[in-house]
């Protein structure tokens, strides 16, 4: 622990940085956290690792060590002389100042494979919890060319993310998650293990993209519009969900719909399965 804590307080001393409150920066200072994120990615040297947030570069300098390349993507400005001076030594290591919602993912990933050294491609960081669904959703609905997203969020959402769809934590997001991958929880993160600490309890999270998606609608794009208005309105039923926003054309569509499908009128969509959600899609 007093190493990272120690090494952590000299950067900020020596760069006289200051967390980033909008930019939702807290740094880890938990040596054993930052063991058990790179343990459960599961990096090897044919593996391209991009990092999303490195922030003052606590966990890149265990992924440099591990991987064939580290791609960081950062995008406070007041983090870049820190990382050059850092790593720039390391002959794997590239810097990218952009936001990651900004950032072609898909060409980097192409180019770097054609090279030929890198295998596989993993997702690794801290994300910053105030853009955390936003940086997933664009990973899974890219549909990028990737082994595994191993993420640090927020406990709540990632509790959200990894629930089997029909759990009380079901979100619309959850059947984002659940089509593109197996989920695992891999170590809960008290919030003593950052400066400044955070409000919240912290949790790692690995998503493992499925090879083949976990249901197969006749149209992907529709289905997922009906999952997402149908959590639109909180406490509603799926019946006055979909009616309200459209996706019924009216009431009585929708509950010979959900009659022919053996669902009860007053089923919430929080209740339905993915494939659920896929036979009503077809069914539309």
């Amino acid at each position: 622990m007093e190493s990272i804590l120690e090494e952590t307080k000299f950067i900020i001393k020596k760069y006289n940085i200051k967390a980033n409150k909008s930019l939702g920066q807290n740094f880890l200072i938990n040596e054993e956290v930052v063991n058990k994120i790179v343990e459960a990615s599961q990096i090897t040297e044919q593996d391209l690792v991009i990092e999303i947030g490195p922030g003052l570069g606590t966990l890149t300098k265990s992924l440099l060590e591990k991987a064939g390349k580290v791609i960081c993507i950062e995008l406070d400005s007041k983090m870049l002389n820190i990382l050059e001076d850092r790593f720039s030594l390391y002959n794997n290591f590239e810097l990218i100042n952009n936001d990651v919602l900004k950032v072609d993912l898909k060409n980097i990933i192409k180019s770097e494979k054609k090279k030929g050294q890198i295998k596989n491609v993993k997702i690794v960081a801290n994300l910053p919890y105030y853009i955390t669904t936003p940086i997933i959703m664009k990973l899974l609905e890219e549909e990028l060319d990737l082994e595994s997203i191993t993420v640090m969020i927020q406990k709540e959402v990632a509790d959200r993310l990894i629930a089997i769809p029909g759990g009380k934590n079901t979100g619309a997001i959850t059947y984002s998650v659940y089509y593109y991958t197996t989920s695992e929880s891999i170590l809960e993160v008290p919030n003593s293990s950052f400066i400044p600490e955070p409000e919240v309890t912290s949790k790692v999270i690995k998503l493992n993209i499925r090879k083949v998606p976990a249901v197969n609608p006749k149209d992907k794009d529709k289905m997922f519009k009906i999952i997402k208005n149908a959590f639109m309105q909180k406490r509603k039923t799926l019946l006055n969900s979909l009616t309200n926003n459209g996706i019924f054309k009216d009431k009585q569509q929708g509950i010979n719909i959900l009659h022919g499908l053996n669902m009860k009128e007053n089923i919430r969509p929080e209740e339905l399965s993915l494939e659920d959600f896929q036979k009503i899609s077809d069914n539309l």
